[in-house]
Parts: structure tokens; C-alpha cells; sequence
């Protein structure tokens, strides 16, 4: 099942567990007043009992449908000028990684950082054209093209890409061991 597939099932699923349309669970996230992830997943949880990966999903799907077009979304402060072009691979990558299950998104300054029980994985630009991934692994190699770095660094592993076709499975792979680690 491709990626897109599995999140119409998700979202589907979410739909007939909670008795609302994605609609109305929008408008309840929106009425909410909450703006950060975990606080939204937290009322997810609580208020219509849904699971973490449900209610997880559903934030991220959200917020990426409705991020208003006033610069409000981090990742416009992070993807501007000549790395504007990177923000199309973030997202394509993102597409990936959100169907390993539920995690935070963490905006930082010149990155996110993605969590589980500890960060697994950190994405942003590494140069004008290659966005940088950086993994938190214990393994010695992860494969896919990552280099280990020398500890004492905020990832053990790093690889940068240049276009949406690099985003394959063995990449996919190498992140996935990632993020099993962190949970």
C-alpha cells in the first residue's frame, strides 16, 4: 500500500472511530485555541479519545492543510530564498516518515526536529541545494548513504540529498530504524 493510500486509511479510520468528518475535527482543533502539536494531541487523546497515532496524524494533517498563508508556518522561515527549492524534498520525505506512526514535530531555528520518546531524526537545509538529515542511532552503520559522525553530536548519523528522488526505500529504511530506537 503506497503512502498516500495508507494515510486515506488512516484518516478514514479516524473518521468512523471519532463519529466526525475530518471537517469537524479541523473546526475542533481550530476552536481549541491551542497552537502547539503536543497540546493538540494531548485534547485529541482526552476529549474524543483517540489514540497517540491517530490523534498525531491528524495535527499534522491539519495544521498542513490550514497553515494560513501569512508566514505562520516554520517551515517558511526555514525554506526561504535559494532554499525555498529544499522544502519540496522536506515534505516529500515528511510523506514518508509519517506513516512509521506518531511522532512530534519540533520547529527549531534553521531545522525540526522529529521525536518520538527521544529525537530520532532532524531535517533541514545543510547547504543552498541539500537538505540535511540527521538520525539518532545506535547501530555502527545505517546504510543508505548516512556517514557516522563523532559523538558528542546532537546526531549520530547524517546524509544530504539533492532531489525528491532520492527519498527511496533504503533511506526510508534508515530512518525507520531511527525512529523504532526512539520510541
Amino acid at each position: 500500500m503506497g503512502i498516500d493510500k495508507a494515510l486515506a486509511t488512516q484518516l478514514a479510520n479516524i473518521e468512523k472511530r471519532s463519529g466526525k468528518t475530518l471537517a469537524e475535527l479541523a473546526a475542533i482543533i481550530a476552536k481549541s485555541g491551542l497552537v502547539k502539536h503536543g497540546e493538540l494531541v494531548a485534547m485529541l487523546k482526552a476529549d474524543l479519545g483517540l489514540g497517540h497515532g491517530d490523534a498525531n496524524t491528524l495535527v499534522h494533517v491539519v495544521k498542513q492543510t490550514t497553515a494560513p498563508a501569512t508566514g505562520d508556518d516554520p517551515l517558511d522561515a526555514i525554506y526561504t530564498g535559494a532554499r525555498a527549492p529544499l522544502r519540496a524534498i522536506h515534505e516529500h520525505l515528511m510523506q514518508g516518515i509519517t506513516a512509521f506512526g506518531p511522532f512530534e514535530i519540533t520547529p527549531k531555528k534553521g531545522y525540526v526536529s522529529l521525536r518520538r520518546k527521544k529525537q530520532f531524526a532532524m531535517l533541514g537545509p545543510g547547504t543552498k541545494t541539500l537538505l540535511e538529515i540527521g538520525l539518532n542511532a545506535k547501530r555502527e552503520d545505517l546504510g543508505a548513504g548516512f556517514i557516522r559522525l563523532p559523538p558528542g553530536g546532537m546526531c549520530q548519523f547524517k546524509r544530504r540529498i539533492a532531489g525528491v528522488d532520492e527519498v527511496d526505500a533504503a533511506l526510508l529504511k534508515a530512518v525507520r530504524i531511527a525512529y523504532d530506537e526512539a520510541g
